[in-house]
């Protein structure tokens, strides 16, 4: 066929260049900015090429919004409806015919289809847009369509398209896969001027406060319409909120957010009427594809909202970041689409450098349980082995397949159990399949609307209770509400035709259907009021005005936030009777021996858990034993080796061992505190048989353990090496102080009279730091010389002490002077 002669946008030019690479290579990318009419016109320019044949065109995109207006906008400029030459497909809707040649799909509706049909007949190019948003279900889609094209498909024509993509990279992946080269085509795009300004929002001035005055003051200083970007659906509706009584009746309010209903998008794009002006409080759902006419005006907010995935607790919570400095300037691109505009950005203009390059891949920070069932379906045990741009983390991928093998979806060589067959068929994430696969035929058709309720947003409301949400829903008469309800049918349906049968239904109600899918999110009520600790034994809130706040058990569908005690989103109440059922079938009793630091004891009690929540406890008689011994060295550890009962001799003789371990090192035995800590089963609890708690240990346990760390030929040396005490000329045993590296030995001058040499140890090879004291035990001098010391200051120290000390023997030559500990007798 041959289509209306296309619109005069940027990418025109390039559409020949791109049209003979697709034709010579079947792959290419393409790189052009926003507005240069690449996601309308492209698909269209395809149409009348020969290498098409009577092929379909599938342009994939990653939003239903973006979706939904690019099919409109393909079907105005062919003068048709939607569902005639230009049709979309997507979860809630579909809109296509037999004479549909471009189908436009999101992402993940495409991969779906590519896994059920993987030769993907009829269709002869798949076009990705936007693809710089790098969302899962994107990377994985390309992932598979390189790989059909490559074994299945040689016919089959890929083109990559992005406004801020690094285009040669994506050409890599691509011309890796092909064989040779692919080319990157480049539109730069004609967009309108659009002026930077900048507006700090101090880090203590909430995001709403900020937003609200940059509104006002754009209305005022600024023309035509504002469309304004905020991180998530509540900030929407706060600002709405305190903007409508403030900017006057010719302007209109109006959110844009994905949990939104079609149609209600759809009003938010549209352009204002004649003499009104409009502000859009969008998501980042407007950075891409999207074109509001009017809007002259950008205010940033500088944040989006995206779900991050923690391996340790199986949780993808939500979390509040900036965005990257290509996100930055997509939205800003926005004001200049159809004139000279205006974008201001809530931060300082320097802390744009510091700003990443671009968002973070999906892949990278995401539940990839659904990957890995895909793939195995696919065939591919290891997802890496795709072709993808950024491969998915090892430990995520791990983490995956232990849910889906605990979830019997896989074996334990990996592969697709009945269950998972089954799991996969259903256009839902595993967990929420497995909620519907396992529920039971009288439960099944419930499990799936409560599963539909979970992945479209706003059904049902924004409650935090879920079974408040599924009864507004049920007497929801809206077109999205029927749609969904339509969808819960046919997904109980394909569960019922595929399910393994069941020996047992359980209870219908949403609580016990959720821990179906969330059995580590049972949470029970712990403390203050609206606190619960989950069974994966992460702490969850439910915001006080919730009817929740008050039950005794939950299940846990969305948690948000890194603290101990995440805020809940949405969740289940589970009634006690459920509660014992789940209790039986997952609850654990053991007997646990701990260490208790408040009594310095340790404790045995009698445990009822549920994944690492507690139900009860109850005390045990202490029991001896190897879980006595590691509790204690547990506390140990924990308290720090400065808690043990040392006594003076141990402290002495460990400082000795630690001189010669240094000084000399092996045989001698590393005894720091670190080493002898991590140690503490080797050396020290042979030496404790009974023992329960630290008063229990005694000096001379721990002198015997100590010196069963030191090898008998290095201890037979212990005394000759490092001496406790050092034999003076007086005959007095004056002991030793091993500090650090240097041993100290204070001792009284007159003691040392009549010493010619220094006093050593280590078989006379280490000198000793020599402390001198006067008779009433004063330092007096410090020295490693003594000789020295005699022929030196000795004349100025015994000037010094012989008047304050006259009964007190003090000669000129101490050297050749007997030695003494006693005063002279009284009268000489």
């Amino acid at each position: 066929m041959t289509p209306a002669p296309l619109p005069d946008l940027p990418v025109k030019d390039v559409l020949g260049e791109l049209s003979a690479a697709m034709a010579v290579r079947g792959r290419a990318v393409l790189v052009a900015p926003p507005g240069a009419g690449k996601t309308t016109l492209v698909p269209l320019a395809f149409l009348a090429e020969p290498w098409l044949g009577d092929g379909k065109i599938i342009l994939v995109e990653p939003r239903r919004l973006a979706a939904r207006a690019a099919a409109r906008r393909m079907a105005d400029l062919l003068g048709e409806a939607v569902g005639d030459t230009i049709g979309w497909r997507m979860r809630l809707d579909t809109k296509v015919s037999r004479r549909t040649r471009i189908e436009v799909v999101t992402e993940g509706v495409f991969t779906r289809m590519i896994l059920s049909d993987p030769e993907l007949a009829g269709v002869t190019a798949v076009l990705f847009d936007e693809f710089h948003e790098r969302s899962l279900d994107g990377d994985f889609g390309l992932a598979l369509a390189i790989d059909v094209a490559s074994a299945l498909r040689e016919d089959l024509k890929l083109l990559v398209m992005s406004a801020t993509l690094d285009g040669a990279r994506v050409a890599t992946l691509l011309g890796d896969a092909a064989g040779g080269p692919v080319a990157v085509v480049e539109s730069h795009g004609r967009a309108f001027p659009v002026t930077l300004r900048y507006r700090d929002r101090p880090g203590t001035e909430p995001v709403e406060d900020a937003v609200v005055a940059a509104i006002r003051a754009a209305l005022t200083e600024e023309s035509g319409s504002l469309l304004v970007f905020l991180p998530g659906q509540r900030e929407i509706e706060r600002v709405a909120e305190r903007l409508r009584p403030l900017v006057g009746e010719t302007v209109d309010v109006a959110p844009l957010y994905g949990a939104m209903e079609g149609t209600a998008q759809d009003r938010a794009v549209r352009p204002a009427p004649e003499g009104r002006r409009k502000v859009v409080l969008a998501t980042s759902i407007a950075e891409t594809s999207l074109t509001i006419d009017g809007v002259s005006v950008i205010v940033d907010a500088g944040l989006r909202r995206q779900p991050v995935f923690e391996p340790a607790t199986g949780l993808s919570r939500l979390e509040t970041v900036r965005i990257s400095r290509a996100a930055a300037d997509q939205r800003a691109g926005r004001a200049g689409r159809t004139a000279p505009g205006t974008a201001i950005r809530l931060w300082r203009e320097e802390q744009t450098a510091a700003l990443a390059l671009f968002d973070r891949p999906e892949i990278l920070a995401t539940d990839l349980s659904g990957l890995v069932l895909d793939c195995a379906a696919w065939g591919v045990a290891e997802p890496a082995d795709l072709a993808f741009l950024d491969p998915p983390p090892g430990p995520a991928v791990a983490e995956a397949r232990a849910l889906l093998t605990e979830l019997g979806a896989l074996d334990t060589d990996g592969r697709l159990t009945p269950t998972g067959e089954a799991m996969r068929g259903l256009p839902l994430p595993p967990r929420l399949a497995h909620m519907v696969v396992a529920a039971g035929d009288t439960a099944r058709r419930g499990a799936a609307l409560l599963a539909v309720l979970l992945t479209e947003r706003g059904l049902g409301g924004a409650d935090i209770d879920l079974g408040e949400r599924l009864r507004r829903l049920a007497g929801d008469r809206s077109p999205r509400a029927r749609a969904a309800g339509g969808l819960a049918g046919r997904i109980a349906s394909d569960a019922r035709a595929t399910a393994p049968p069941r020996s047992e239904e359980p209870a219908t109600e949403p609580g016990e259907l959720l821990a179906l899918a969330y059995p580590d999110r049972i949470a029970i009520a712990r403390g203050a009021h609206g606190h619960f600790v989950l069974a994966n034994g992460r702490g969850g809130v439910v915001d006080a005005a919730s009817n929740l706040a008050r039950e005794r058990f939950l299940v846990v569908a969305e948690l948000q936030g890194q603290a101990r005690a995440g805020r809940i989103l949405s969740a289940a109440r589970l009634s006690s009777e459920a509660m014992d059922r789940l209790v039986g079938e997952r609850g654990v009793s053991e007997d646990v021996v701990t260490f208790d630091t408040a009594s310095r004891q340790v404790r045995a009690r009698r445990v009822r858990r549920l994944g690492r929540a507690t139900l009860s406890e109850a005390p045990l008689p202490t029991p001896t034993g190897e879980a006595t011994t590691r509790a204690l060295a547990d506390g140990l550890r924990r308290l720090g080796f400065a808690v043990l009962p040392l006594g003076k001799d141990n402290e002495r003789l460990l400082r000795r061992l630690r001189f010669l371990a240094a000084a000399y090192g092996p045989p001698w035995p590393d005894l720091s505190d670190v080493a002898l800590l991590a140690g503490l089963e080797d050396w020290l609890m042979p030496y404790l048989p009974g023992v329960t708690g630290l008063a229990q240990i005694t000096p001379g346990q721990i002198s015997e353990a100590l010196r069963g760390l030191v090898p008998p030929a290095a201890a037979n040396r212990l005394e000759a090496l490092a001496p406790s005490h050092y034999e003076a000329p007086t005959g007095s045993r004056v002991p030793i102080r091993y500090e650090a590296d240097q041993p100290v030995l204070a001792i009284r001058v007159q003691e040392l009279f009549g010493l010619s040499q220094h006093p050593t140890i280590a078989d006379g090879r280490l000198k000793l730091t020599v402390e001198l004291l006067s008779p009433a035990h004063r330092p007096i001098q410090i020295t490693r010389d003594l000789p020295g010391f005699w022929a030196g200051s000795w004349a100025d120290v015994r000037a010094d002490l012989r008047g304050r000390y006259p009964r007190h023997a003090w000669p000129e030559d101490p050297a050749s002077a007997p030695p003494t500990a006693r005063a002279k007798p009284r009268g000489q």
